[in-house]
């Protein structure tokens, strides 16, 4: 997809990668952009940022993770600047730990990591096929195509998020609805090693595998990452990979999987050491 004069709407975008796309958007000639968060601040400044660039911009307050702030995000940016051509579905938290992890947490990260998804779909969807196009942006990570050591309920999540991505772009791929699934490792933002902190009752948003093990391959920004979603957006690439490296990784899980969940429990054990 050509960026110049579309509409993009991109959440998760009060900073981190969100923020870092929007702004790359606005500068490849996108027609408006539309910041979601539920940090309204943090989207103040994003729209700021990419106004003051001498770009369009528009600030909405939602929590994707309720249906209706979905539905009346995409209604605003249809309302501003006419139907929505990208949607950047950007938002996520992480909740560390097992299976010991109490049901409320384990219901928040799936309404936000997973079931959001499934509302951007849902409500984008009738527009895209009766126009014949329109692009959908899902950030998973590599935890879903490979593990988070540390927290079962971020690498159920991501896997799932990627599984929908795929299950969306064969099911309406050749309907017009181009789909790509990020997968980053780490990225260089200011919750890279917040796991700890707590925002409403869980850990914050994080922009990509966050664990130890990202880090690994080394440490991008989010404007590389940013970078990088243009490209693919570009080439209508389904799978957005940072760090060239996850494909190897996941190669290998594909190959032997017991010897990479070998392998994996050696490096979870060295971590820990």
């Amino acid at each position: 997809m050509d960026i110049n004069e579309r509409v993009a709407v991109v959440t998760g975008a009060a900073s981190g990668i969100g923020r870092a796309t929007a702004r790359a958007l606005a500068e490849h000639g996108a027609l408006g952009i539309v910041v979601a968060d539920m940090d309204a601040g943090g989207v103040a400044d994003t729209v700021a940022a990419i106004e003051a660039g001498g770009h369009q911009a528009l600030g909405v307050t939602a929590d994707v993770s309720r249906e209706a702030d979905v539905q009346d995000l995409i209604a605003a940016a249809e309302d501003r600047y006419g139907p929505v051509d990208l949607f950047f579905s950007n938002a996520g938290i992480i909740v560390d730990g097992g299976v010991e992890v109490s049901d409320e947490a384990w219901s928040r990260i799936w309404a936000v990591n997973v079931q959001s998804h499934v509302y951007v779909a849902r409500a984008l969807l009738p527009g895209v096929l009766r126009r014949g196009e329109g692009y959908l942006v899902i950030t998973a990570s590599a935890a879903g195509l490979l593990t988070e050591l540390g927290s079962a309920p971020y690498s159920v999540t991501k896997h799932a998020a990627v599984a929908l991505a795929e299950w969306l772009s064969i099911t309406y791929g050749d309907q017009g609805l181009r789909v790509s699934c990020l997968c980053p490792q780490a990225v260089s933002t200011n919750l890279i090693a917040t796991s700890s902190q707590q925002v409403s009752g869980m850990s914050p948003v994080r922009d990509s595998l966050g664990g130890p093990q990202a880090s690994v391959d080394g440490v991008l920004t989010p404007d590389d990452v940013a970078r990088t979603v243009l490209e693919a957006v570009a080439d209508e690439r389904f799978l957005i990979l940072p760090h060239p490296e996850v494909a190897t990784y996941e190669q290998r899980r594909a190959g032997d999987r017991d010897r990479w969940l070998r392998g994996m429990r050696r490096l979870q054990a060295r971590l820990r050491g």
